[in-house]
């Protein structure tokens, strides 16, 4: 059972990350940068500052009188806001199904494997690669990991089938696969510095949990410091398109939906933090960020794919590119269960 919370938790984590989009659909006659700033202020500040508060006793006390366990998740947390800016730019490339498979692809796979492999040149054997190899439950993780990787392969197949479909029904010139590849490595190498992250903040969360916080949320407040990082990467960028397209006084803007618009931000930014609420809570029951880090990745990639498919993003599209895309999917799940399987073995 306490294994199975694990998995559980994860999944839920990956379903909020996988449907935190779609309050933004909902936001009308604002630009990007208004709504992805006024969600992220929720996202990276608001509610992982009152998720802490709630959580950790004295967490203010923790950050202020250890400043050296900050720099590194605060740097980690700069590259993965580069990661996600670039992000957006795969997906115009690459369309939503190839480009999540690429770029969560790439973050699941290096976000579980090169921390522990850190660890065995840092010397810390309990979290690292030589110890997963040497013990049933670290090899069935690897083997999860394969799978994952396979999943993710055939998923991106179906995407190179539905692309060239639509491509062809609608005449689209956007689809460039070159450059849409590059941008989605570049995404995903970075966004798994978010994992990274995490794993440098250990010692802020063993304060936590020192401090009288529960294990199940210690990891809060490594969350706060990785997504200050975060956050000056996307603020930065916001600011410089606010300047480019004028568009910061779109927030005051009476003849637009205002109240509509910032409540549906809130609401996505909240739905967004909801991921690493409960990734903490599972990793907190798992023991493992390399199980807990594909359970997560893997779940938000068969999630929009789900998404993908209730919303008619495959409609033009092969139903063999259909099939595949099925066939990706179930290989993923079968990832999940592999690895929650090693993480309890």
């Amino acid at each position: 059972m306490f294994y199975f919370l694990g998995v559980l938790f994860h999944m839920v984590g990956g379903v909020a990350a996988g449907s935190f989009y779609l309050p933004y659909k909902k936001v009308k006659e604002w630009s990007w940068e208004n709504y992805w700033m006024a969600g992220g202020l929720f996202s990276w500040i608001i509610i992982p500052f009152l998720a802490a508060a709630i959580t950790i006793p004295n967490f203010l006390e923790i950050i202020y009188d250890n400043p050296n366990y900050l720099i590194w998740p605060i740097i980690f947390g700069l590259l993965w806001g580069i990661g996600g800016l670039t992000y957006g730019l795969a997906m115009r490339y690459l369309g939503i199904s190839l480009g999540n498979s690429v770029i969560l692809g790439f973050s699941s796979v290096l976000g579980a494997l090169l921390p522990a492999i850190y660890y065995d040149f840092k010397g810390d054997h309990t979290h690292s690669f030589s110890h997963m190899l040497a013990t049933p439950g670290g090899k069935m993780i690897l083997l999860g990991i394969g799978v994952c990787v396979l999943g993710i392969a055939v998923s991106g197949r179906a995407g190179v089938l539905k692309e060239r479909a639509i491509k062809t029904v609608k005449g689209s010139e956007e689809f460039q696969l070159k450059k849409g590849l590059l941008l989605a490595i570049l995404s995903g190498t970075l966004s798994s510095c978010f994992n990274y992250g995490i794993e440098a903040g250990r010692p802020l969360a063993a304060l936590a949990f020192k401090n009288g916080s529960l294990e199940l949320f210690q990891n809060n407040i490594t969350f706060l410091v990785v997504l200050w990082g975060g956050f000056i990467t996307n603020a930065l960028y916001c600011i410089y398109l606010f300047m480019r397209n004028k568009s910061f006084g779109e927030y005051s803007d009476t003849n637009r939906p205002l109240v509509k618009n910032y409540v549906f931000s809130a609401i996505a930014g909240a739905t967004w933090f909801l991921q690493f609420f409960f990734y903490g809570m599972g990793e907190s029951r798992l023991g493992n960020g390399a199980g807990s880090w594909i359970l997560h990745m893997s779940t938000i990639i068969v999630v929009g794919n789900l998404w993908g498919l209730y919303l008619n993003e495959w409609k033009g599209s092969s139903v063999k590119a259909k099939y595949t895309m099925a066939g990706g999917v179930f290989i993923l799940l079968l990832s999940v269960i592999i690895v929650g399987y090693g993480s309890a073995i």
